[in-house]
């Protein structure tokens, strides 16, 4: 097996490293060591973006919210499944991410970020999500951090707050769905969906095709 070799580096919020691997034609984002995604197990990020966008016409105009852009799989998969008239808004928090897609990742998902359907923004998705207009989206996914499990930054944590979800809701359009990527059950976070009489979810999701078992989750939430 070939080295691991670290391509680029850059800090978190929090003061962590977010690194950059490749290995024998293979790809690897990592923090503090830690490794977050593998260009090689992605079915869950593919799962995120297919079943975000399953509820859509896609004979419409349809506006699309991913916030965390990671290796570019859920947006390759939200470009397919979406429609042709479906516009996506990629919000990453960042520079470095984007600036990886665009340099080496570009035969990846990078090349994607130029489709005339997307636009990136550079920043945080919670201020997005709070500051946009309501009844924005006809669909928000969320592959931001570890989900409801904070690990890059802390404030990522306001996401799947009362106030998050309140804000998340607001953004959404009558029969939205908003779909959050999640490493595991958080029955916290379960518990805040349940308080808000809102109906959501659990999809277990594989990290790659031939997995025996499930080792992530979706929580797919549904606006009446």
């Amino acid at each position: 097996m070939k080295p691991l070799i670290t391509l680029d580096a850059a800090a978190t919020p929090d003061g962590g490293s977010l690194e950059l691997h490749e290995q024998d034609g293979h790809f690897v984002i990592s923090l503090d060591g830690q490794e977050l995604m593998h260009s090689n197990s992605v079915a869950s990020e593919l799962l995120l973006g297919s079943v975000g966008v399953a509820h859509l016409n896609p004979e419409r105009v349809n506006q699309v919210l991913i916030g965390g852009l990671g290796l570019g799989f859920t947006l390759r998969s939200v470009l397919d499944a979406g429609g042709p008239e479906t516009s996506v808004a990629i919000v990453e928090l960042l520079p470095a991410v984007i600036d990886w897609n665009r340099s080496y990742l570009t035969q990846l998902n990078g090349a994607l970020l130029d489709h005339p359907r997307v636009t990136i923004k550079v920043r945080d998705v919670y201020r997005e999500i709070c500051e946009t207009k309501p009844q924005s989206y006809d669909a928000i996914l969320l592959d931001v951090d570890n989900g409801p499990f904070a690990m890059v930054a802390a404030d990522n944590a306001s996401l799947y707050s009362d106030t998050g979800i309140q804000f998340i809701c607001r953004a959404l359009k009558p029969g939205g769905r908003a779909v959050f990527w999640s490493a595991g059950r958080d029955p916290n976070f379960e518990d805040r969906l349940n308080k808000a009489e809102l109906k959501f979810d659990a999809i277990p999701a594989k990290s790659h095709e031939g997995a025996e078992r499930a080792a992530y989750l979706l929580y797919v939430l549904e606006l009446p």
